[in-house]
C-alpha cells in the first residue's frame, strides 16, 4: 500500500463500525470527499436501512429522498450550508426543531426530520414535485408569493438536479395501512384503501 491509499473493503468495515458509534461515525463520514464517487456509494449504502426506514413510515418514496439528499449534501452528513443548514439533507435550525430533530448531523435524525417535513410539504402541494422541492430548497412562502415555482436560479436548478434522478411529476405518498372487519367478523389489515368494494367485487 505504497501509495496511501486504504483498501474499499476496509474502509467499508471501518464506516459500518463507525456509523453505529453515532457523533464519530458522523466525524469520519464527514471527512469523506464528498466529490469521490466510490464514497458517495459507500455512504448511500451505509444510509439506505436508514432512508428505507423512515420513508417507509412516513410513506415518501426512497429514492426521492435519496435523490434530495445527493443534492443538498452529497451524502456528506457534516455539510454545513453558509445559510446554517446542516447534515445529509441541510436542515435549518427552526426546521430541525419543529421536526423534533435534536442533532442535525445525526444521519438518523436528520433523515428523520427531512422525511417529516417531506411528508407535510406533499399534503401542502397535492404531491407536486417540482412545488415540493421549490419550497424544500426556497421555503414553503416563496410558493405563495410566486404562485408557483420562484424565479430563483438556485431554487430552479436544485430542482432540475433533484429531478434528474428522480423524474416523476408526482410523488405517490403511498396509503396507510387500514383495518377492515369483514361480514363474518374477521379483521383483515392492508394497504389497499378500496379492499372493501374489490372483496365485494369478487363475491358477485
Amino acid at each position: 500500500m505504497g501509495n496511501g491509499q486504504v483498501p474499499e473493503g476496509l474502509v467499508m468495515t471501518r464506516l459500518k463500525n463507525l456509523i453505529l458509534a453515532g457523533v464519530a461515525g458522523a466525524a469520519f463520514l464527514g471527512a469523506l470527499p464528498a466529490a469521490s464517487a466510490t464514497g458517495r456509494e459507500q455512504a448511500k449504502k451505509l444510509y439506505d436501512p436508514i432512508v428505507k426506514t423512515y420513508s417507509s413510515k412516513y410513506k415518501i418514496p426512497a429514492d426521492l429522498v435519496h435523490s434530495i439528499i445527493k443534492a443538498e449534501s452529497d451524502y456528506d452528513c457534516r455539510a454545513l450550508s453558509a445559510k446554517g443548514a446542516a447534515g445529509l439533507m441541510q436542515l435549518m435550525p427552526d426546521t430541525a426543531t419543529q421536526y423534533g430533530v435534536r442533532d442535525r448531523f445525526d444521519p438518523e435524525d436528520n433523515i428523520m426530520g427531512g422525511v417529516k417535513y417531506l411528508k407535510d410539504l406533499c399534503g401542502l402541494f397535492d404531491n407536486n414535485t417540482k412545488f415540493v422541492l421549490a419550497a424544500y430548497n426556497a421555503g414553503q412562502n416563496a410558493i405563495s408569493k410566486f404562485g408557483g415555482v420562484p424565479p430563483y436560479p438556485e431554487t430552479r436548478e436544485y430542482i432540475r438536479r433533484v429531478m434528474a434522478d428522480y423524474p416523476k411529476s408526482t410523488i405517490p405518498v403511498a396509503p396507510g395501512i387500514l383495518r377492515f372487519r369483514t361480514a363474518d367478523g374477521r379483521v383483515v389489515l392492508t394497504n389497499d384503501p378500496y379492499y372493501r368494494l374489490n372483496s365485494q367485487a369478487g363475491r358477485n
